[in-house]
């Protein structure tokens, strides 16, 4: 595995724009983002809310309550290959449909629909009446709409505990101590290293000006990374040659897109409370690697004997594993354990890349 252990290159530091200052006007409502349809979430919400609306089909059309259950079945029946189809027109559209607005995605969903619909007709797994197949195009696009008026609803649903987890990011990213202990370390250098304590204080303005990010879409690996390396540069400050970080890049896929401020708050809590309570050098290894159509991630550091406090610790994994699933539904997870002295937190997500 290849190992870096570098500091960032310089940068001049710029002020925030104010429309990079992540506080919302009164009155301003965010910008809704068309779901992604790649995740295998929205899929599955696909078939299972058509399946729902097959069921209020049934219970409209039903005469009597002893012929529900064979109405459903026979339109439930009727109803999937197209169903299943249009899922996975979708989902193979799902490069292209974020960069949709809301209105047109109604549009495609409603001809994807149509088209699925004509299409199990023509395979004769609809069959009926010329007016019979009138109303099951209608229908496909009736339900096209309520789709799309459901997954509108959600991220309206989502969007507080979205903004939520941003304040938590906010809490839990950088503490207190850190933005002293770096102040205290660029006065350390001040005068023996004019040009370090440059560098430093240039890496922290850079550091908050990420941090004050609207940050709702996904950004790059190598930003992310790029980022920590700021972040670890400020913290050798004050510890010095006790930090040690191994970066193992070598089968990473730095177009690959995560959720922002993803690395940082684990990267700090591993010094934190890893390397920062103990007396001697630590080591925190970062491996990144691409596992078929899945991201890997592994950090590890001591697991010291000195108690600290872990409230801080807790909810930086819990805001991120509470972005993981904004983003990526429930194909992303995060696992901790601690064995043979090291403490271990892994993350799998799917893998996006940043579109050419």
């Amino acid at each position: 595995m290849a190992s870096i252990n570098q500091a960032p290159q310089t940068q001049t530091a710029q002020p925030l724009p104010a429309s990079e200052a992540g506080a919302r006007q009164p009155g301003e409502t965010a910008k809704l983002a068309v779901p992604d349809f790649r995740n295998i979430g929205s899929v599955l919400r696909i078939v299972a809310v058509g399946n729902v609306l097959v069921l209020v089909t049934a219970l409209v059309r039903v005469q009597h309550w002893s012929g529900l259950a064979h109405d459903w079945l026979l339109l439930a029946g009727a109803t999937q290959v197209p169903l299943l189809l249009a899922a996975l027109t979708m989902y193979a559209l799902g490069s292209w449909l974020p960069r949709l607005t809301w209105r047109e995605l109604s549009v495609i969903s409603v001809c994807v629909a149509v088209l699925a619909v004509v299409l199990a007709q023509g395979m004769g797994l609809l069959p009926g009446p010329a007016g019979q197949h009138l109303r099951q195009i209608l229908w496909a696009g009736g339900a096209a709409l309520l789709l799309v008026g459901y997954f509108r609803w959600r991220q309206i649903e989502q969007t507080p505990a979205l903004d939520e987890a941003r304040i938590l990011a906010l809490t839990a990213r950088i503490r207190p101590h850190f933005f002293f202990n770096s102040l205290n370390g660029v006065l350390g250098v001040i005068r023996s290293d004019p040009r370090r304590a440059e560098q430093a204080l240039e890496s922290l303005a850079e550091l908050f000006r990420e941090l004050m990010k609207d940050n709702r879409e996904l950004v790059t690996l190598c930003d992310e990374i790029d980022l920590c390396n700021r972040y670890l540069d400020l913290e050798r400050l004050r510890l010095g040659d006790r930090l040690k970080v191994n970066w193992e890049l070598k089968y990473a896929p730095l177009n690959a897109r995560v959720p922002p401020l993803m690395l940082q708050p684990l990267i700090e809590n591993a010094v934190y409370h890893g390397i920062e309570p103990s007396a001697e050098p630590g080591t925190i290894h970062i491996g990144i690697v691409r596992k078929g159509r899945a991201l890997e991630i592994g950090i590890s550091n001591p697991a010291t004997t000195n108690a600290r406090k872990s409230v801080g610790n807790k909810m930086a994994l819990g805001n991120i594993r509470e972005r993981l699933a904004l983003f990526f539904d429930f194909e992303a997870a995060l696992t901790t354990e601690e064995r043979d002295g090291q403490y271990r937190v892994r993350i799998r997500m799917p893998l996006r890349k940043e579109d050419k």
